[in-house]
Order: structure tokens, then C-alpha cells, then sequence
């Protein structure tokens, strides 16, 4: 297995290696909750642990997807050191105090976002009190901060892939195999009021085959944080490696969908075809949900996607006369409706506040970004992080904000501007992302409603496809639509009664399902429809009183991690 190994960026010795070595307790730890409010170590009521809610579908009320994600790169940490080691996720300050206090750990390892760096400062402050001689090494995207070891009380600082540096410090071998954890992409997920299914099989399997992004946008700070343009780490090479973990996973965790949590996972395309050649060889009817650039996604036939099992694509689609190289001479409008009309779903991105941009045709962008209809759309204010190249091009100009003008806890691309952009003042921009939502929600309307839609073309078309595979992965992913799925236009539609195109909108694939799925789509949707409407109505009053989602903690113990020779 061939990887890229990065270089590390730590106050100390990057070959500096713990004296008790695999016999060091270890604790991993995410930063402390709660999240969804305004306090002085950072956290902001505007940047929940919700990635969806808090980027994609923020204003669309009830109708919003509430989901968390665990702490996948210290799981992937903590299954591949033999040390005994300890992960304690989402605590609350006191829930790490209690652990800190009543447990002796040789090292602690924090993992963080830069927005909350005060959280990793505090949380170092308590462990120096109640673990003097303990180890501390913070790992996450908050290492991009050039100045990190100057601002927080830290051993060491890791700044990209962490798996091997800890096994290099513990004494284990570093060039190992990695072994992946059972890990479900989403936790205590819930839309319309009510939690989604989580039974065996209905939630996907986290898949994480690399890290790092080859394409390098200047604005990335993943990229940056694994060395930039033309870097990126591969954890499994060769499609067969890719394949044998996913049986693993598929078999652990009953299921047979998985997000796969890499920038731009087909842009290796040796390994997605070798992939592909085993998929069909042993008849797995996979559904892959997967990040792509435009052209990455060009560069396959539909036949090749569709027999990837590729479901759900997380897009950029950063803009007409976009500079990035990713969207050249790509056709995203196109480009969409055919992946659409193949029963892919399609999360575009779209970013405001790029350089061309102004506030005559800011408009004019976001209509572009909405006119695409797809299933989700994210938008993020164009953004330079700290450690990326357009923070040093900015800085260059004298554009930045000092850290007393803009703290790093608002740096969240939900906001404002964290520098003088040429062409917007007063803060603007705060209304103009909201704009964006609130447009994209109003012309195309709930996503859960679009996703019906898509999933819909997508079955009418492979229904009766000559292979059993694919027939049998699509027959997977409509499963719920001939019943909840049914409940769901009718109460959508009640709800958006007042108006009128979105409720025609609404009747009319109701009835497109009704034609498809016959008596039972129409007997269950009243029923089904009424029950979910109740619930909308109740969760809506609960998120105008101020009601906020925290995720719950985990604390799970591993003695002997196993790390293959």
C-alpha cells in the first residue's frame, strides 16, 4: 500500500516518541459542548454540530435535515494504536472535568475546528490543573493556525493525517494497515419533526478511503491541512483494499449504502473501476454517497456511475466564469438534470462573495446557483482560513480583519466576511447568504420534497434494468416511497397551502406516486400524512421558543486497539 506521508508541524520534535510507549493511556477528545449557543469559549448559536442544518438546509424550518457526525478522525485514531485509549465525544466541559479528574491518562489528544480554539485552550488550561504530567496533542483543523503553539498550552500540534504520528509517538509501526472502525454516518438524525429510521441497515456506513484533496482550492483548508495542491493520503490504495473493507462494514453494521467521506473520491479512477469490476463480480447492490468536482464526474459514463452505486454527490458549483479548474467547461446545469434523471441526488455548493462578485450581481449568482434544483444546496461566504493560500493572498493585501475585529469563533462562512472585501461593506453579506436560502427554499422548495422526486426518475428508469444488481439497489432506495414518503408530500403540501405553485408542484408528484405505487400510496398518504403534519406543526413552535439540538456523549473504551502487522 503506497501512501504520501506529510509533513508535521509541532512545537517539538516531529521524531519525539512518549517513554512508556504502547503502555501510555490515552485519551481522545472532541472539544466540549454544548454547541448551539453563544458563550465565551466560542460557540455560536449560528454554527451548531449540525452540519446540514447549520450549512444546507438552515432555513427551511421544520423541513430541515438534524442530523450530527461523530469524531471520525479520532475513531480512526483510536482503532489503529495498541495502546489502551479512551475516546470521549461531544462532553460537556464538566463530563471532561469528571473524566480528567477520576482517570490518569499519559496523553491527551484534542481534535478541533478553528472556530473553536478557545475551547481547545480552556480544555488544555484544565488538563494542565488535573493531569500535570499528561501529554498534550492537538490534532484537527485548528493545527492550521500558523501560530497555534503561541495561543494554546500544547506538547505537540499534528497538522494533517494523525493515525501514523500517533503510532510513531506510541511506538507502534506506522506504516501498519489501517484499520477502519464501524462507524454510521449519522447519528440521531431527524426532519419533519420526527427521528429518521436507525435500525440495522437504514443509516449508511461512514467509508473513509483518503484524506486530502489533490484539486488544491486556495480557499480549502482540508487541502491545506494535508499539504495543499496535488497532496492527499490514501488509507487504501487499490480497489480490492477498498472492497474488502467495505464487505467488513456491509457485514458489521448490516447495511448496504455508504457515505464516503473523501474530497474527490472517483478522481482516482483506477481504484473507483477496480471497485466497480468487484461490485459486479460478487453482485453487491451498494448505493455509494460521494464528494466530486464537475469534471471528475464528466469524466465517467452514466453507466459507470450508475453501476458504482454512486446515489447522493456532494458538488461544488462555485459560479459562471468561476476561476476553479474543477468546474472548467463544465455545464452544471446539464450536468445536474442528467445525474438526476438517473436517481442521483446531487448537494450543490456555491459560494458567496467571490472576488467578481458585487451587489448588483450578487442576484444574478444566486439565481444561477438555484436554478440548478438541486436536491440540497449549501452556501458558504467566501472564506479565507487561516493556513490557506487565499488567507495568505488576502493577508498579503491588508484586507484581514485583526483577531479583536473578527474573532476566529465567527470565522464559519455562515456570518460575515472575515476581511475587507472589495465590493461589499457594513456587513451585507449576513443578509445576502440568508437570501440565498431563503431564494433556493422558495423557487424549489423542501428538500426532502426534491429528493422524492429524484428517487422517483431514478426508479422509473431502472425498474426493469436487465441486471438483477441494480434492480435490486433501486428497488433499496424507494423502498419508504410508496408509504412515508407518501405521508410526507401530503403533509408538505398542506403546509405549504398558501402557496400556490409549490402546492401544485407538490400534488403533482404526489400523484406521480400514486400512478406508480397504486392503492397503497393513496391509502397511506392522509394517514401518514396527517401524523407528520401534527409533528411539523409541534416542532416548529418547539424552534421558535429557541429549542436547540445537542448531540449526546460517547465514551468508549478500547484496551488493546488492533493494529495489523
Amino acid at each position: 500500500m503506497s501512501t504520501i506521508t506529510l509533513p508535521i508541524s509541532t512545537p517539538v520534535a516531529t521524531n519525539a516518541t512518549h517513554p512508556k510507549g504502547n503502555k501510555a493511556r490515552v485519551l481522545l477528545c472532541s472539544v466540549f459542548g454544548p454547541y448551539a449557543q453563544d458563550d465565551e469559549y466560542g460557540s455560536r448559536t449560528l454554527n451548531p454540530m449540525e452540519l446540514y442544518h447549520n450549512q444546507v438546509t438552515r432555513v427551511q424550518e421544520a423541513f430541515s435535515l438534524r442530523m450530527f457526525h461523530r469524531s471520525w478522525g479520532i475513531m480512526l485514531i483510536q482503532h489503529n494504536i495498541s495502546a489502551p485509549c479512551t475516546l470521549l465525544d461531544f462532553p460537556t466541559r464538566d463530563r471532561f472535568i469528571e473524566e480528567i479528574t477520576n482517570n490518569h491518562y499519559d496523553v491527551v489528544g484534542i481534535t478541533s475546528i478553528i472556530p473553536n480554539i478557545l475551547k481547545v485552550k480552556n480544555m488544555c488550561e484544565l488538563i494542565r490543573e488535573h493531569l500535570p504530567e499528561a501529554t498534550i496533542v492537538i490534532g484537527g483543523h485548528v493545527c492550521n493556525v500558523p501560530d497555534l503553539q503561541h495561543r494554546i498550552d500544547a506538547d505537540h500540534i499534528v497538522r494533517g493525517e494523525g493515525i501514523r504520528w500517533m503510532r510513531r509517538f506510541l511506538g507502534d509501526d506506522e506504516s501498519a494497515p489501517i484499520n477502519h472502525p464501524n462507524i454510521l454516518a449519522g447519528i440521531n438524525a431527524r426532519a419533519l419533526g420526527l427521528p429518521a429510521r436507525d435500525k440495522p441497515g437504514d443509516v449508511a456506513a461512514t467509508l473513509i478511503p483518503s484524506v486530502g484533496c489533490p484539486m488544491g482550492c486556495n480557499f480549502c483548508s482540508t487541502s491545506a491541512m494535508f499539504g495543499g495542491k496535488g497532496h492527499y493520503v490514501h488509507f487504501y490504495e487499490t480497489g480490492d483494499e477498498l472492497f474488502e473493507v467495505m464487505c467488513k462494514l456491509e457485514k458489521n453494521l448490516n447495511t448496504q449504502s455508504f457515505f464516503v467521506m473523501d474530497e474527490n473520491f472517483l478522481i482516482y479512477r483506477k481504484r473507483a473501476l477496480r471497485l466497480l469490476d468487484l461490485m459486479i463480480e460478487h453482485k453487491k447492490p451498494w448505493a455509494l454517497y460521494v464528494f466530486s468536482s464537475a469534471n471528475v464526474l464528466r469524466a465517467y459514463t452514466i453507466d459507470q456511475l450508475v453501476g458504482l452505486g454512486i446515489s447522493w454527490v456532494w458538488m461544488g458549483l462555485e459560479g459562471e466564469g468561476s476561476q476553479y479548474a474543477k468546474l472548467n467547461g463544465a455545464n452544471t446545469h446539464e450536468l445536474v438534470r442528467t445525474l438526476q434523471s438517473h436517481g442521483v441526488r446531487v448537494l450543490g455548493s456555491t459560494i458567496i462573495g467571490l472576488e467578481e462578485h458585487t451587489p448588483e450581481n450578487i442576484d444574478a449568482a444566486i439565481e444561477h446557483a438555484v436554478n440548478h434544483d438541486t436536491e440540497f444546496h449549501q452556501f458558504m461566504l467566501y472564506t479565507p482560513i487561516l493556513g490557506t493560500p487565499l488567507h495568505d493572498e488576502i493577508g498579503a493585501e491588508g484586507r484581514l480583519f485583526s483577531n479583536d475585529e473578527f474573532p476566529l469563533s465567527d470565522t464559519h462562512g455562515q456570518y460575515r466576511f472575515n476581511y475587507r472585501h472589495k465590493n461589499f461593506k457594513d456587513g451585507e453579506e449576513s443578509e445576502i447568504i440568508v437570501r440565498a436560502f431563503k431564494r433556493d427554499f422558495k423557487v424549489n422548495g423542501p428538500s426532502v420534497v426534491r429528493i422524492v422526486r429524484t428517487m422517483l426518475q431514478g426508479w422509473r428508469r431502472y425498474k426493469n434494468h436487465p441486471d438483477a444488481r441494480i434492480r435490486e439497489r433501486f428497488a433499496w432506495e424507494v423502498r419508504e416511497l410508496k408509504t412515508t414518503f407518501s405521508g410526507v408530500l401530503w403533509a408538505a403540501r398542506k403546509r405549504l397551502s398558501h402557496d400556490v405553485r409549490m402546492r401544485e408542484k407538490i400534488s403533482n408528484l404526489l400523484d406521480e406516486l400514486h400512478r406508480e405505487f397504486g392503492i397503497i400510496s393513496r391509502i397511506i398518504a392522509p394517514i401518514a400524512g396527517r401524523y407528520i403534519l401534527h409533528h411539523m406543526k409541534k416542532e416548529e413552535r418547539r424552534l421558535s421558543e429557541g429549542w436547540t439540538y445537542e448531540p449526546p456523549t460517547y465514551c468508549e473504551f478500547r484496551h488493546e486497539a488492533v493494529v495489523s502487522a
